[in-house]
């Protein structure tokens, strides 16, 4: 698996964090950036992600700002993108089988480090459900 990981200075230290764990798993990593804590533009990033993601460079994304909303909201803005901003495991594991969500959303400033892991790794191993009805749904988002 190769999943595309983006940052803006408000999640860069998740970002290194989220990208050391998906290393030690085995996962590929395509890490966009941010590479300082210097301050950017968040939209500029969660294009890049979505962007590999809808192109088939990478599987997956994960997007981390300081709240997660502003990386949601741009990385949607990509056809094929359904990007879920997550604090909880449970929407987490909702997301990916109920939505079939292909980019992680996570705020630095608003989970603990312990949560974001978690959330990360449910989300990593929650696959889509495959149902119908699920599917329909999804088929009408993307018109």
């Amino acid at each position: 698996m190769k999943i595309a990981l983006g940052a803006d200075h408000g999640g860069f230290n998740y970002k290194n964090k989220i990208k050391e764990y998906l290393a030690s798993t085995g996962i590929e990593v395509l890490d966009v950036g941010t590479f300082s804590a210097e301050s950017c533009d968040y939209p500029d990033i969660a294009h890049k992600v979505a962007k590999s993601v809808a192109s088939g460079d990478a599987e997956k994304g994960i997007l981390v700002c300081g709240t997660g909303i502003g990386m949601s909201i741009a990385a949607n803005k990509i056809f094929g993108i359904r990007a879920a901003l997550c604090s909880d495991t449970f929407s987490a594991k909702a997301t990916r089988e109920h939505n079939d969500s292909n980019i992680l959303c996570l705020g630095e400033r608003a989970i603990g480090e312990g949560l974001m892991f978690e959330i990360v790794k449910v989300w990593l191993e929650t696959p889509f459900s495959n149902e119908e009805r699920h599917k329909r749904r999804i088929d009408k988002i993307e018109i």
